[in-house]
């Protein structure tokens, strides 16, 4: 499996970073996008990381375009929306593919370390064929807003499909598993 932590990313403000850099932590990955109807799931994410992030928990936003181009914004815009719309105060990072041959490096290490998703991912998948789009299948991130949450030892421990709101029982549960090892 490919090492996570070596992975070069970008942060939206052009900063160098890598999950190297977030070491030691619980780290949730989302991809996520300002236009999206789980748009309403950054107010989680930003609750869930304003509770835990004195415990060791990160939430870590990629901003993505590959879906029904629920985010065309510029980094600047991004940033504006997700700051004055839901307070977001976690980490976010350049805008990149998630999905497809053109995908950033990181979301190709983490679907091929965890090629499925956990929760309500079929059911997703036929809502958006009802609305005439053609779902990815996996190892392919599904949609926006779907979440894989890294170990403190780095490793892929859970993937989630992108209906998993941040409060999830279940998604807390690996959360607070991951946490307490």
């Amino acid at each position: 499996m490919a090492d996570l932590s070596a992975i070069p990313l970008t942060r939206i403000d052009g900063g160098s970073d890598s999950l190297a850099n977030h070491k030691g932590n619980v780290l949730l990955v989302v991809n996520v996008a300002s236009k999206c109807g789980l748009t309403p799931q950054y107010e989680g994410l930003e609750k869930l990381y304003s509770k835990k992030k004195d415990s060791g928990f990160e939430v870590l936003g990629f901003p993505a375009n590959d879906f029904g181009a629920q985010e065309p914004g510029s980094h600047e815009e991004i940033v504006e929306f997700c700051t004055a719309n839901y307070g977001v105060t976690f980490p976010l990072f350049a805008k990149a593919d998630v999905t497809g041959p053109g995908k950033q490096p990181l979301y190709a290490a983490l679907t091929a370390a965890m090629p499925e998703k956990q929760g309500p991912a079929g059911e997703f998948r036929e809502r958006l064929k009802g609305y005439g789009m053609t779902p990815t299948e996996d190892p392919e991130v599904l949609w926006n807003f779907e979440k894989f949450v890294i170990g403190k030892d780095g490793q892929v421990a859970a993937r989630f499909a992108p209906g998993t709101e941040p409060g999830d029982p279940e998604l807390i549960g690996v959360i607070e598993a991951e946490l307490a090892k």
